[in-house]
């Protein structure tokens, strides 16, 4: 595949991205190890509220992501989803190639890279992992499949304490595990929780998960047996820049690319933007992360062609192709 950018990370940062591109007149290619576009925000909190994006008082995770690929899609921009970016090289003419643990190949003018904190894996339940994909999951993107179940949700952060709130209405119970008897998620969510219909049993683990072709039934560390169709992980994440390390960039903490205010790394050719970007008074907030790759996009166009123009005018002057 030939393009004239390609962006690393499908969350909200990277799809503002594609639509800035497609402003720009670029072909755009979009890279995610996951599966599904959004970022974190789709994997973890499809259904929370956000409240500081300019324009919205408030909006839900599934919603934000949505109007992102809807800006975008006039475009047309290239998804290439379940594939993580691994290895860079350049080509004789200067052009950057990625290629993905795939197999597939893209050259580009120029990257960037919004992958937020990089891979992220979730941590393992102590037991119970024979199950995955037969009643265990990391993640809840949707509450259809809830429906009707018995729901045991492990963990003490925000992804668990807003999962159990978000399923309690449609499932035929929720109980939430949690080794410990203060919690980490944030204390307005931990109030309604508490104010839930949600069962909380703290202090306590899952230490084994039983049943047939599919889960049943989960046992605790408290000796108690707990009936569960699903039982759900929420014990953090492991975030990795994974082979982003072995391309160059300089880094900051080992875990940032540091970048310029043109949004430049050290490799001619790669910008960044998003929580993964690094300079000195980074904030890391989804609105900031907008106006950064925007700026990317912009130098990374005059990158292409430096007759180009940085300023590109205001969309009001030119509007989105399609109806």
């Amino acid at each position: 595949m030939n393009v004239d950018v390609l962006i690393i990370g499908a969350g909200p940062v990277g799809l503002y991205g594609a639509y800035y591109a497609g402003v720009r007149g670029l072909r755009t290619a979009v890279v995610d190890s996951l599966g599904q576009v959004g970022g974190q925000v789709s994997a973890m909190y499809p259904e929370k509220a956000i409240y500081d994006i300019a324009g919205f008082p408030a909006v839900s995770g599934r919603r934000l992501i949505a109007n992102l690929v809807e800006q975008a899609a006039p475009y047309e921009p290239a998804y290439v989803l379940g594939e993580e970016a691994q290895r860079l090289e350049r080509a004789p003419s200067g052009r950057l190639v990625v290629k993905t643990g795939a197999g597939a190949e893209i050259t580009a003018g120029a990257v960037i890279v919004t992958g937020g904190i990089g891979t992220f894996t979730p941590r393992p339940l102590p037991a119970g992992e024979e199950f995955l994909g037969r009643g265990l999951a990391y993640f809840v993107p949707e509450s259809a499949d809830y429906a009707g179940r018995d729901v045991v949700i492990v963990g003490g952060g925000d992804s668990a304490v807003d999962w159990a709130l978000m399923l309690h209405p449609v499932a035929r119970s929720v109980t939430l595990v949690h080794r410990r008897a203060a919690f980490r998620a944030h204390h307005g969510s931990v109030e309604r929780l508490t104010a839930s219909p949600v069962e909380v049993v703290v202090n306590a683990q899952v230490t084994a998960a039983l049943g047939g072709d599919r889960l049943e039934r989960v046992e605790l560390s408290t000796g108690r047996a707990l009936p569960c169709q699903r039982l759900v992980a929420a014990l953090g994440f492991t975030a990795n820049l994974g082979p982003l390390r072995e391309w160059g960039l300089d880094l900051h903490d080992n875990r940032h690319l540091v970048v310029d205010s043109a949004m430049r790394t050290n490799v001619p050719g790669i910008f960044t933007a998003g929580d993964i970007a690094d300079y000195d008074g980074k904030v890391r907030l989804i609105a900031v992360g907008f106006g950064e790759v925007a700026t990317a996009v912009n130098n990374a166009a005059v990158h292409l062609d430096p007759a180009a123009q940085l300023f590109p005018g205001h969309s009001t002057d030119n509007p989105a192709p399609g109806p």
